[in-house]
């Protein structure tokens, strides 16, 4: 059974991923908050396996309140309800802790599936946000007569890349590829060079743009 919490200031918003959720026997909604700081300590006090948090709530939004969240309770798999679509609040998201990103007029088909990938430790990005990241990637390299600096990736390092998508320490890559954590990091800094990124919010950004999260 995953355990969610649901926050959002709007009561029909709340009754409506009530509705959507019930249909998934295997979803259990645990608790209801209606602004950031009620959020915030139903999180701590609960300890669910995902927590929805919507992006605009009173008292503290929905970004300040899952970075607390993914300081005090790293268990919990944050997803953030949004009506922004536009890259600056995806990254504010995913770097305050966010592993999921939905947009609310396109939230329904997505949300048991989202729910489900987060509390497997993995990203998940609206449909329509990942084609749009995808269209855009494609857009700039065509547009700047660019190679895709994807291609100069080695397959060890196409392999680190992904398993940083989906958050995992480099530590757990070495574990998981059997390597030292020497050549990891090594791996780790040449591909992040090689695709001018700096952050990992930008690794998962990336991933995202390239299809890589699967």
């Amino acid at each position: 059974m995953i355990r969610v919490v649901v926050a959002d200031d709007h009561g029909v918003v709340r009754k409506g991923l009530r509705l959507v959720l019930s249909e998934d026997p295997g979803i259990e909604i645990v608790g209801e908050a209606c602004d950031g700081d009620e959020a915030v300590a139903m999180a701590e006090a609960l300890a669910p396996d995902v927590i929805i948090l919507d992006v605009a709530m009173p008292k503290r939004n929905g970004i300040q309140a899952a970075t607390l969240i993914a300081r005090s309770c790293p268990k919990t798999g944050i997803i953030m309800l949004s009506m922004y679509s536009d890259e600056e609040y995806l990254m504010r998201a995913i770097s305050a802790g966010a592993k999921g990103y939905l947009l609310k007029d396109s939230a329904e088909p997505d949300l048991i599936g989202a729910i489900r990938t987060v509390a497997a430790g993995k990203p998940f990005f609206s449909a329509v946000l990942s084609e749009a990241l995808v269209a855009d990637y494609v857009r700039k390299i065509q547009s700047d007569g660019l190679h895709d600096p994807y291609d100069s990736l080695t397959e060890r390092e196409k392999e680190v890349l992904q398993l940083l998508a989906y958050a995992k320490t480099s530590k757990e890559i070495a574990a998981q590829l059997h390597l030292s954590l020497h050549t990891v990091e090594t791996h780790r800094t040449n591909l992040m060079q090689k695709l001018d990124l700096h952050s990992a919010a930008e690794v998962v950004l990336y991933a995202a743009r390239k299809k890589l999260l699967v």
